[in-house]
């Protein structure tokens, strides 16, 4: 089986081939188990690879199923996972030395609903420490590249299954997103990532970081393979109190695409500025233009406290994290150092060994903002500013029936670039931020290329919306027609 020939494939171009019996999940499974031989020494994507257990399963699929021609929606489709949700028998470390040899003793809601569906899991994905960075460079086991220039990162967190997607090493992927960690990767990787809206999606089983923010998310090449995964991952869950009592979402819900053209799209100015790189803008107008001679109406519109979202996240979001990474001590699970001069011993030769330099940065400031005499001054403003720009949607909102943005100021950046200059690496996410602050929806999306590297489009919905969200990005993806990535990769593009 020659990969590339598939790489327009969806989900149930797939299963179509499996009905005919022109396919098999096992041969489908060696393809990509070949790709990943093949190009991930250079690119660093998976932590783990689960050959054996995928092709057995893969296998057992294939008796259990023999005959029949309608399947489950994710049926004999390979899916890699971001390594900070929780795998059973599989292990877990979210890109730490704290977690190294992890294996969880339970699956997470999200796995759990993907086997049901028939997915096979093909591995685990690289990712910053504890989902903290925007490059995948914070990862304690080495950086993941970017398919489309050695040199650059995926971006991040999520990098390593945003890679792996983009160079064909998987089809799905699942990421999570706490501040733009599945749509800031998926733009530099030029796939589609979607942040559902905050309680969509069960986080029972993912590691957290900041919890009030975390959400999981589909990586994917194509807008009706996201629809399908979440599908699939959506709904409530008894388990997880912070999980929204809706049910599973469906495709049905989805307008006809003749609604589309009466949609108001709105364009926030605070999105356009100086500060972006004005190829981005320029792609994206281009697409802007052509959904006006489609006949939807662009309208612009302010979200002005934009600019304080950054440092309102930077407070709210560490302190969770100092919080809840306070469980790694070395006493239940996980790594265990010292211990010889008494407790506060082991617990500060753990961490102080276990964490990288961007978790132990974020716990430091997070319990800054927490400690006695600063939660006012720190901590609940920057609330107050979360709720500031949680209104700025709704009002937003009630202008247009959708939002479309750069996902990010800039263009992939060149490994090591930004590591030294903390502040710089957050200006990354500066755009993903406001979503993830005010919870609602949003998908990026390829939409163009510049000099050999993806251009990405944010679209944003409101709470719940992931119907008209889904609506637009198909609209979209359909009417540009590109293609789908496929990128060349040898040691002679690696610095």
């Amino acid at each position: 089986m020659n990969l590339e020939e598939f790489r327009n494939f969806t989900i149930r171009d797939y299963h179509a081939l499996f009905a005919r019996g022109e396919l098999s999940p096992s041969v489908v499974l060696e393809a990509f188990f070949r790709r990943i031989e093949e190009v991930d020494p250079l690119l660093h994507a998976f932590l783990f690879v689960n050959r054996e257990n995928a092709l057995e399963r893969a296998r057992r699929l294939e008796r259990e199923w023999k005959g029949r021609d309608l399947y489950p929606p994710l049926w004999g489709i390979p899916v890699a996972v971001k390594d900070n949700i929780c795998t059973l028998g599989i292990p877990t470390t979210c890109g730490s030395k704290i977690l190294e040899g992890f294996i969880p003793p339970y699956n997470a809601t999200v796995i759990e609903r993907l086997e049901r569906a028939g997915a096979i899991i093909i591995g685990k994905t690289n990712m910053d420490e504890f989902a903290m960075g925007s490059s995948t460079e914070n990862s304690a086991f080495g950086p993941t590249r970017n398919p489309f220039d050695l040199n650059r990162v995926p971006g991040g967190s999520s990098g390593g299954s945003a890679a792996a997607v983009a160079a064909f090493e998987a089809p799905l992927a699942l990421g999570s997103d706490t501040g733009g960690s599945v749509r800031q990767p998926a733009a530099f990787c030029g796939i589609v990532g979607l942040r559902p809206t905050y309680g969509r999606v069960s986080r029972y089983g993912l590691v957290s970081f900041a919890s009030s923010l975390d959400q999981i998310g589909p990586m994917t090449r194509t807008v009706e393979d996201a629809i399908t995964l979440f599908e699939v991952i959506s709904g409530k869950d008894e388990r997880d109190s912070t999980c929204a009592p809706y049910p599973p979402f469906s495709r049905g819900e989805i307008p006809p695409q003749e609604d589309i053209r009466t949609m108001k799209i709105g364009l926030p100015r605070e999105y356009f500025s100086e500060g972006v790189d004005p190829r981005i803008v320029r792609v994206i107008t281009a697409v802007l233009r052509e959904l006006e001679k489609e006949g939807l109406e662009l309208v612009e519109v302010s979200l002005p406290h934009t600019n304080y979202a950054l440092e309102a996240y930077y407070i709210v979001a560490p302190s969770e994290a100092s919080s809840n990474l306070a469980r790694y001590d070395g006493v239940l699970y996980g790594m265990r150092k010292g211990g010889d001069r008494g407790l506060q011993d082991m617990y500060f030769q753990t961490r102080s060994f276990g964490f990288g330099p961007e978790v132990k940065r974020r716990i430091l400031l997070g319990t800054y903002s927490l400690s006695s005499g600063y939660y006012d001054a720190y901590y609940l403003k920057g609330m107050k500013v979360r709720t500031l720009v949680r209104r700025d949607f709704e009002e937003a909102f009630t202008t247009c029936h959708l939002l479309v943005t750069p996902v990010s100021p800039v263009f992939p950046f060149f490994l090591g670039e930004r590591t030294k200059n903390p502040y710089e690496m957050y200006l990354a996410d500066v755009f993903t931020i406001p979503s993830a602050m005010a919870g609602v929806p949003s998908i990026a999306m390829n939409c163009g290329y510049e000099d050999g590297l993806p251009v990405g489009m944010q679209i944003i919905a409101g709470p719940f919306q992931e119907r008209v969200l889904f609506a637009l990005a198909r609209f979209v993806e359909q009417m540009l027609s590109l293609p789908l990535p496929f990128p060349e990769i040898g040691p002679e593009r690696r610095s």
